[in-house]
């Protein structure tokens, strides 16, 4: 009989306090309905690595407004930091040409701040690219007092909204497609959505979902109660002009510094 390996329970301790007890049920409920699956994956390549599977819940659970639900990490060692397309190779947003070469080679983070330029009015959607982009560039650089220059800052921003930012397969390997490798997990995000219920004491956070395997989440019972903003995966050029994506995230302006 296998048991949970200690190396996944030794990881919940990069999450907050707060999140434990659900994030132990959460394995338990692997375990139970997938047997093999953590003792496979411990003996097994995948990213996030260094102990950051559990990264996302830092955000404790009081403080959780909106729940946001990607694919699955970044292929990549640098880039897969356990939190939902915040990818750890990134550091400046800006270049003298538009965005970084960084921003540009993850290209969910890419479409998701030409979404928030559109939103914010700063580029029409005809135009997203080349001399348009470089001038959105150029002012956001010459006002780093007010612009946020990096992507901790835009992490930051996303957490001070109350993001939890997960994907629904919280390991990639390259040997297993997304679909199957999320599939696991699903044990797991539910008891996250009703852990998140219970302790609601008003509404609870809003799911928002981004493509075919995060909808997914809307078939469980536990997804019910909370309100729900849909949307393709970024990684798609027609994310930059979602309607639903520019009227949730337009009016929190994530590329604004936060006053001190």
């Amino acid at each position: 009989m296998h048991t949970i390996p200690s190396s996944f329970v030794a990881m919940l301790d990069v999450a907050d306090a707060s999140w434990r007890p659900i994030l132990l049920a959460g394995l338990n409920a692997v375990h139970k309905a997938f047997p093999d699956y953590l003792p496979a994956l411990a003996e097994d390549s995948y990213l996030p690595n260094g102990g950051r599977l559990f990264a996302a819940f830092a955000q404790p659970l009081d403080a959780v407004q909106y729940v946001l639900v990607g694919e699955g990490p970044y292929p990549r060692a640098d880039s897969a930091t356990g939190v939902c397309f915040m990818d750890g190779a990134v550091s400046s947003l800006w270049s003298e040409k538009g965005l970084s070469k960084q921003v540009n080679r993850a290209t969910s983070l890419r479409n998701f701040m030409k979404m928030l330029l559109v939103a914010d009015g700063q580029l029409a959607i005809e135009q997203t690219t080349g001399d348009a982009l470089a001038g959105v560039s150029s002012k956001a650089q010459a006002a780093p007092s007010s612009i946020i220059q990096t992507l901790p800052e835009l992490q930051a921003n996303l957490t001070r909204h109350g993001f939890l930012l997960l994907n629904a397969a919280l390991v990639f390997r390259s040997h297993v497609p997304p679909v199957k490798e999320a599939r696991p997990w699903i044990p797991f995000l539910q008891t996250v959505l009703a852990g998140l219920a219970e302790r609601a004491e008003k509404q609870p956070p809003t799911l928002v979902l981004w493509g075919k395997i995060a909808v997914q989440l809307e078939a469980l019972p536990e997804s019910v109660r909370f309100p729900k903003k849909i949307s393709e995966h970024p990684y798609n050029l027609s994310f930059i002009a979602n309607q639903v994506m520019q009227e949730l995230f337009g009016p929190m302006h994530l590329l604004k510094k936060n006053p001190a």
